[in-house]
This record gives C-alpha cells, structure tokens and sequence, in this order.
C-alpha cells in the first residue's frame, strides 16, 4: 500500500466513525459524494463541517438538544430558514469547543463550510426528500483579495544558508540539524523549486525520482498522477541528502516506510505537520519577518514562474490547479502590476530616443 492509499484508507476510517454521529440520514449524501469521484479528504472535511452545522442545531433549539445527534430526523432542514443559516455563519464568527478552546473563521472559512452546507441540501432537494432550500438563498461571504505572501530572491538564499549553516538554532535544535540538514535542504529546495503541495512533498517514494529524466511523479490533489520537472538545484540537494542521511534513516526503517522519500529521525515517513513545523522553524531562525508557510513556498514559486514567463496556463498546470481561473484569481496582483507596466511604457510613445 503506498502513501496516497494509506491515508485514503484511514480518511474513510474516520468519516465512517464520524457518520456514526452524524444523522442516520447523512449516510445516503455521503455514499452520493462517493459516488462523484470527490476525495476522501474533502468528504471528510464535509463531514466535519457538517457535524458543526448539527451542533449549532443543537446548542440553540431545546427539541434536538434533548436528542442525540443520530437521531435528528431529515425534517430539520426544511425547519431550517434563511435567517437560521445566516445566524449559523454569524456563530462561526467565534465559538468555544467544550475544552473552552474559542474557534474563528473569516470569509474563507465561512465560505467553505456554507459550501458544504449547500451541497447537502442540494441533494436532498433534488430528490425531493426537503421541499425548501435555505442556504441556497444566502449570498457567499465576501472575499477580501489577500496580498501573495511570498519569499524575495534574498529571504530564499538566507532561509537555504541558515539550514546549511544552522545559525541561531537552539542547541536542541542543533543535535537534530545535524542529522537531517540535508534532508532539509532537500525538502526546501524542492517545495522552493517545483511549487508542490507539501502533502505532495510528504507522499513521495524514492522510486518517485528519476535523475535521468529530472522528473518526479506526483500524486496530485483528487488522485491524479502527474510529472514535475525540477532543476539542477533540486537535483543537486536531493542526491545530496540521498547519499548521505537517507541511507542511516532507512536503516531503522520499519518495512512499510523504508520507500518513502523522506524519513524521520522516528524512522518513518515525514508528516505535513512535520514539514510545517520545519519551515516555521527555519525562517524563524533566518528572521522572515512573514508568515511563511509551505503553502507560501508553493506561492513563492508559482509567482517567480508567472513573473517569468506571463503564460497563466503553464502556471496553472505546474500548480496542478484543475481550473486557470484558481490561478488566475490567485495572481490577480501580479496582473495588476504587468498592466501598470504596461501604462508607464505607453508614455514612451510620446518621446524621443
């Protein structure tokens, strides 16, 4: 069983405990979204997002407080109104778990968990199961267009010089430096250089990489194989790390993660959590004062690659975005300052050599 498979396996573990919560007539929407081809990640977090909207059900209307979530019949959703589900994204503002651990979403968050919510009713409204359909009559919460957080040319060459040199580490950070900075290297250099998720990052094998072709595959969002092409660089900090630190970590590897590409110093395959928890830790060190996370590694790249070339598409394709227009939305900015480039050259026009 490979990465991808293993964690399809235990995602679909978990959604069928949660729909043992769930409301018995959830079990009929989630064998549709399986039959739709979504992921077993993005079924899963319907499933999460689902339950909240059951939960807020319960924390404000005394009948279905008194029941246990698994029994809240399917009429519920016709009881719900518009005005219902806009005070249900008005409570997403700020809640507090039961452990008191307040929880906030912004637009995003909101947008998300609405466009569960909508698909749910979608269903049951198309086959007629509900005769209304309240969330489809509220509005998607506003978007604000967000700045790319990126990396400069001078914050990469600093984050990739503290990781080789290992200045202002901690000293326990220093004894484990030692015995994976090429690892590190390597999994920087590669998110810096591909643009990949760091899902993607964490699932390869090392039967992945083909130094011949310069190419890895990768296992795309929504299970999709694709080839990603990388760089000398790359090349160079991958054999680097592949020569030197994977051959001691695979050693004690247990049988089922000695192919994974990247090991910990647990002698398993490295989480996203892992890497995340790398990244902070690294630019921390290298004083980025930026929110950098591997995603904005990802932005880093496709930025620089749509800076270089213009071409949206290729872009889109390297992103492995299924849609041009993700991308496009994405790099809105850019295309602001090319258009404001595009105004101050026109002036030239109107002068002489």
């Amino acid at each position: 069983m490979d990465y991808v498979e293993q964690i399809n396996l235990e995602n679909k573990h978990k959604l069928q405990i949660l729909l043992k919560e769930l409301p018995k007539f959830c079990s009929d929407f989630f064998r549709y979204l399986d039959t739709r081809n979504t992921s077993s990640r993005t079924r899963l977090s319907y499933g999460y997002d689902i339950r909240l909207f059951f939960e807020f059900i319960q924390e404000n209307n005394p009948v279905y407080q008194k029941m246990s979530m698994h029994d809240i019949p399917l009429k519920v959703l016709d009881e719900m109104t518009p005005v219902d589900i806009e005070e249900y994204l008005s409570y997403l503002s700020y809640y507090e778990k039961e452990n008191g651990h307040a929880i906030t979403n912004g637009e995003k968050g909101k947008s998300r968990k609405l466009s569960a919510l909508r698909t749910m009713y979608n269903y049951y409204f198309k086959k007629e199961f509900i005769k209304t359909n309240a969330p489809s009559m509220i509005e998607t919460p506003k978007k604000h267009k967000e700045n790319i957080i990126r990396l400069d040319k001078d914050e990469v060459a600093e984050l990739i010089s503290v990781v080789e040199s290992g200045n202002s580490l901690t000293a326990r950070q220093l004894a484990a430096h030692q015995k994976t900075k090429y690892r590190d290297i390597a999994i920087l250099t590669l998110l810096l250089g591909t643009g990949i998720r760091v899902s993607e990052c964490v699932g390869l094998d090392v039967s992945d990489i083909s130094f011949k072709n310069k190419g890895m595959r990768v296992v795309r969002k929504g299970g999709n194989e694709s080839m990603i092409y990388f760089g000398d660089e790359v090349a160079d900090a991958l054999l680097d790390y592949l020569e030197t630190e994977r051959p001691l970590l695979e050693k004690k590897a247990l049988p089922e993660q000695e192919n994974a590409l990247f090991l910990s110093l647990k002698y398993s395959r490295l989480t996203t959590r892992a890497v995340e928890k790398l990244v902070k830790k690294y630019t921390s060190a290298a004083n980025i004062n930026k929110k950098i996370t591997p995603h904005k590694l990802r932005s880093t790249y496709g930025t620089n690659l749509y800076k270089e070339t213009g071409d949206i598409y290729l872009v889109a394709d390297a992103l492995g975005h299924k849609s041009v227009e993700t991308t496009r939305q994405h790099y809105a900015a850019i295309d602001d300052e090319r258009r404001k480039l595009a105004g101050k050259f026109s002036g030239s026009i109107f002068h002489e050599d």
